[in-house]
């Protein structure tokens, strides 16, 4: 095998003969350090680039390096490379040569592109369209090396040119002449109307065909948000911190950052350095790391919040008891729910005011909706919004069991900075019994409130949501919109299933509004759960048609939607999370009954968190949890009284006559200082003298 020995290939300005060598079909080669994740950190592996492939592999011991046939020509980066591989050929003479197979192939000539790292001369990034190499040399002229070798490959870009201009062809600057056509129309000798109609006819043709080019240009826009947004993964990473110099785990308990195994201490690159070659197991490390798992927002909020958000519930300290249903709500057909006191068998472990914060589980798709209309792509942003209203259904399926309806003055919030995020909520009327919200966004805010009124009709539970959500960006767009029905079936018979069902307007204040049908299953609907409907401007012509389930995903074709074959997606639900409970929460859902360090002491006396039958279902221990149920439910039926008497919410107020409530804010600043002198222990003991006080 023909080798060259050389320190790092020269980057010159414009590629010189190294270029012209490495597109003749010459193959690099090389050790390159890769990082893993935070449990084993940067390890040593074996890097081939050749034919537009890059792969690699451990290195278990010398003589085990695959390298080329000895016909080959290998270009050899680094002086370490070249050391190492003269000890492999005399090992190689010793022992028996094993192949070993790589472990992890990237096809560079496909989607790919590559970045340097600013914060260190010897990091760089490959990415494509899924996954996100994190690579470290030995120098920065090693790194200048490799990247050059990735350059000389066809179909790789730099990422850097992303931010650059591109030669887009707008829409609106295509044109069409019709001269031609008229002139030769007239040789014809056909009449000047006859001339005019067919004139028409081309530029309806032709606006036909610019509203296609039009979605496909505002696709090809978006593919390259989609990569921008990658690169900004990673650059947030650098920014908040996370460098190879300083991967090591906080001596703190809550610490869990890295996916997998990992243990109380340093993982830094130096760890790596003290063995030349590596003997660990094949299990240890995956192919690619997704940038998103490894180093994107999420994991930058675990680092500031040094948390992980549970993944299952606690496990029950007692065997659950099963009750008759029917023998409960036997003689309540036809009344409110809400106003039947049952048992917590029937109940989950979550109160009304967190099933709220449910609907924000997708709040991504806000945020991308804020982005699309900053850069005028208005359609989009309606579209996101649409996806949006329809996400808050997909957390319903399979959740048979009622939330805890929160006492008078109850509140709940939740701060998620991995999702860039704070909601809160209180409940601020008893008699109707009314719930508000108010969250913000990474450039918008959502608010609204709720009152659910249900009966029961013998087989079936109808909940019928009263009351408007509010959506506003930063820019002064507004879309509002109310819930769908709701029904619960097979109460006493059968399985138990729920279906949404009616049509749901998203008025906007602007440009586009959106119209959608929830239809409603059938006893021989083979396809339930199915969402249709469309965007329209403010002429009432359809710019885009939606379709999709409620449960699943949603996507969207540009106007009348004939073509569904180019549908693109808009949303698509997560998995359910593998420690299913009778509950069928969701992954999200899991999280926010959770008492995660040193958050109990910031919280108000009122948050549902500090609900003691909640907790105590929680925590599967049911006697409990039915005890202080009954005797919250003593509190309950105070509270019409309690209201009539003069009590008035804490963080919301009524707006006018339209019997809505507004955020009036403090919240936050008041927890900031943990100011709660007002907020009074409602989970508490108490007599009806206090409750005549209150």
């Amino acid at each position: 095998m023909p080798l060259t020995r050389s320190k790092s290939l020269p980057a010159t300005e414009n590629g010189g003969s190294d270029r012209e060598t490495l597109q003749s079909g010459r193959s690099v080669a090389g050790i390159l350090y890769k990082w893993t994740n935070y449990g084993k950190g940067w390890r040593s592996r074996w890097f081939l680039l050749r034919d537009g492939i890059l792969s690699y592999s451990k290195i278990r011991r010398p003589e085990n390096v695959n390298l080329l046939s000895p016909s080959d020509d290998l270009r050899l980066i680094g002086d370490i490379s070249t050391d190492r591989l003269l000890r492999m050929k005399s090992c190689s003479g010793r022992s028996r040569r094993k192949h070993h197979k790589n472990i992890g192939i990237v096809h560079l000539k496909q989607v790919s592109s590559y970045r340097e790292s600013k914060s260190d001369h010897r990091k760089f990034y490959i990415f494509t369209a899924t996954k996100t190499l994190h690579l470290r040399t030995d120098s920065r002229s090693d790194r200048a090396a490799w990247l050059q070798a990735l350059a000389s490959t066809r179909g790789i870009v730099p990422l850097q040119s992303i931010n650059g201009d591109f030669s887009f062809v707008s829409p609106k600057d295509l044109s069409i002449s019709t001269e031609r056509l008229k002139k030769r129309l007239f040789e014809e000798g056909m009449n000047e109307s006859l001339v005019k109609e067919c004139e028409q006819i081309v530029d309806s043709e032709f606006c036909e065909v610019q509203e296609q080019i039009k979605l496909l240009h505002e696709e090809r826009k978006k593919l390259l948000d989609a990569l921008r947004q990658l690169e900004m993964a990673n650059l947030e990473a650098e920014a908040s911190g996370i460098h190879d110099d300083v991967y090591q785990l906080r001596n703190h308990k809550y610490s869990s950052l890295g996916r997998g195994k990992y243990s109380e201490c340093s993982t830094s690159a130096s760890s790596d350095d003290k063995q030349e070659f590596e003997d660990i197991s094949e299990e240890d490390e995956a192919s690619f790391h997704d940038t998103k798992e490894s180093f994107g927002e999420p994991d930058v909020g675990s680092v500031l919040t040094h948390f992980k958000r549970r993944t299952k519930l606690p496990d029950p300290a007692e065997k659950e008891r099963g009750v008759s249903l029917w023998s409960m709500i036997k003689d309540n057909v036809g009344k409110d729910l809400t106003r039947v006191c049952l048992p917590v068998y029937f109940n989950e472990p979550i109160s009304s005011l967190q099933k709220c914060f449910e609907d924000l589980e997708y709040s991504y798709l806000l945020d991308q909706a804020y982005e699309y209309g900053k850069s005028g792509k208005s359609l989009l942003r309606a579209l996101n919004v649409a996806a949006f209203a329809v996400s808050g259904y997909a957390s319903t399926e399979g959740r048979h069991c009622k939330p805890f309806n929160p006492l008078l003055g109850e509140t709940y919030e939740a701060d998620f900075p991995e999702k860039g995020i704070r909601f809160f909520s209180e409940k601020v009327s008893h008699h109707p019994t009314v719930i508000a919200c108010h969250c913000e966004g990474k450039g918008w805010k959502f608010w609204g409130d709720t009152n659910l009124r249900s009966k029961f009709w013998g087989r079936s539970i109808q909940l019928e949501p009263v009351g408007i959500l509010t959506l506003e960006f930063d820019d002064g767009e507004i879309f509002q919109w109310s819930k769908v029905t709701t029904t619960i079936y097979n109460i006493l018979l059968g399985k138990l299933y729920c279906d949404h069902h009616g049509i749901m307007k998203i008025r906007g204040n602007r440009q586009y509004s959106c119209m959608l049908k929830f239809k409603e299953q059938s006893i021989l609907d083979r396809n339930p759960h199915q969402v249709n409907g469309f965007v329209e401007d403010v002429t009432g012509k359809k710019a885009a048609t939606v379709f999709g389930k409620w449960n699943d995903s949603l996507y969207y074709v540009a106007g009348d939607g004939i073509n569904k074959a180019s549908a693109s997606l808009l949303w698509k639900a997560t998995k359910a999370p593998p420690n299913v409970t009778r509950y069928n929460f969701t992954s999200f859902a899991m999280t926010l009954n959770e008492l995660i360090p040193g958050l109990e002491e910031k919280l108000p006396p009122t948050d549902s968190r500090l609900r003691p039958d909640q907790r105590h279902l929680e925590n599967g221990e049911y006697e409990k949890a039915n005890e202080e149920k009954q005797r919250l439910e003593r509190r309950q039926r105070m509270s019409r009284q309690i209201q009539e008497s003069g009590w008035r919410p804490r963080w919301f107020e009524p707006q006018g006559e339209s019997e809505s409530y507004k955020y009036t804010g403090g919240y936050w600043e008041a927890r900031d200082v943990k100011s709660w002198d007002d907020c009074p222990n409602i989970f508490g003991e108490f007599t009806e003298e206090v409750a005549d006080c209150a």
